[in-house]
């Protein structure tokens, strides 16, 4: 999920980041812009951790968690990241493939995810499952399954996201997938005349749907939440779908550059811990993955509960991604 709009106040709030006068080493941390914002989890991290190893934590954004991996591929060995923060778990296999990337060692040893996911490279840090969220004021019968999204009324549109650079945009694709298999181009043909655009990141689809320029958008159950606790409304809501909802896990790791910063191992310890983990629900608006000292806002138990999830194999999204992505832009592109 990514981080969404709060008032002015608590983004100042949240931007107040203090710098330890006598810093003893720099860690830098690739991850996504709605991450860093004024308004994401990132100041907050920053401050918490910064706290307590009295350093400086220097964060690098881009777009999307897709263009991240694409940044430290084309880096390469010269890349300045310690830590990658902002893959999921459809990008791991490929991650990992570059051996760019080292082992955590003990780190992630409390994390607790859907299906028990477990890697000797990556941890998890949150998760939450995709889905269409709509605005009650202007829809009043949404989607209720993928298929009525696909047949729906043309004159309803959707922002969705390119996932050639974007994780949610990648989410889309494989959920369609998972429930059309080889029927999924004719899906993608259906579906294309209700797109209004294809953005190139979250942050930039949700933008456009709260300023109403299209009823629905691609993004996360948790996304009311933030609506919720934020703005003291419930208008915007997610869509349950019958045939399940694709599950999003997102991970980060060391690179290899990364692995000889001592500060590195330690941040990933402090990923799983309550400095990190109590920020992510009402700043990144997903699920926690470690553990929390702060009990999550009510608003949560009014969110969809997917009755299905869906999610392919690190491995099978790796063997299958470009082929899946060129078959999808080659109906969107008509």
């Amino acid at each position: 999920m990514r981080s969404l709009i709060l008032s002015m106040t608590s983004a100042l709030a949240l931007a107040t980041v203090a710098f330890p006068a006598a810093a003893e080493g720099k860690l830098t941390v690739y991850t996504y812009e709605s991450f860093t914002s004024e308004w994401g989890p990132g100041p907050q991290v920053k401050k918490a951790f910064e706290a307590d190893c009295a350093c400086t934590v220097d964060f690098v954004s881009v777009a999307d968690g897709v263009a991240l991996l694409n940044r430290v591929k084309l880096e390469g060995a010269s890349t300045k990241a310690d830590i990658v923060l902002g893959l999921d778990t459809n990008l791991t296999a490929e991650a990992k493939a570059t051996g760019l990337f080292a082992p955590h060692g003990a780190a992630g040893a409390d994390v607790k995810v859907p299906g028990d996911w477990k890697d000797d490279t990556f941890v998890p840090y949150d998760y939450g499952y995709f889905a269409v969220v709509y605005d009650t004021e202007t829809l009043k019968n949404p989607p209720k399954s993928l298929k009525e999204l696909v047949e729906g009324n043309p004159e309803e549109k959707i922002a969705i996201q390119d996932p050639r650079t974007s994780t949610p945009g990648l989410g889309l694709l494989l959920w369609v997938k998972s429930v059309y298999g080889d029927k999924a181009p004719e899906a993608w043909a259906k579906l294309k005349g209700r797109v209004l655009t294809v953005t190139p990141g979250w942050s930039e689809a949700y933008g456009l749907f709260t300023k109403g320029e299209a009823p629905m958008v691609l993004s996360y159950t948790t996304s009311p939440a933030y609506h919720m606790v934020a703005e003291n409304t419930e208008r915007y809501q997610a869509a349950s779908f019958e045939e399940g909802h694709y599950l999003q896990i997102e991970v980060a790791g060391i690179t290899t550059t990364g692995a000889k910063n001592p500060l590195a191992e330690k941040f990933m310890a402090f990923m799983t811990s309550p400095g990190f983990q109590d920020a992510i629900p009402e700043t990144n608006w997903m699920l926690p993955a470690g553990k929390t000292d702060k009990p999550l806002n009510p608003a949560f138990d009014k969110l969809v509960k997917p009755t299905k999830t869906l999610i392919f194999s690190a491995d099978e999204v790796a063997a299958n991604r470009k082929a899946w992505v060129d078959e999808w832009l080659g109906v969107m592109s008509k």
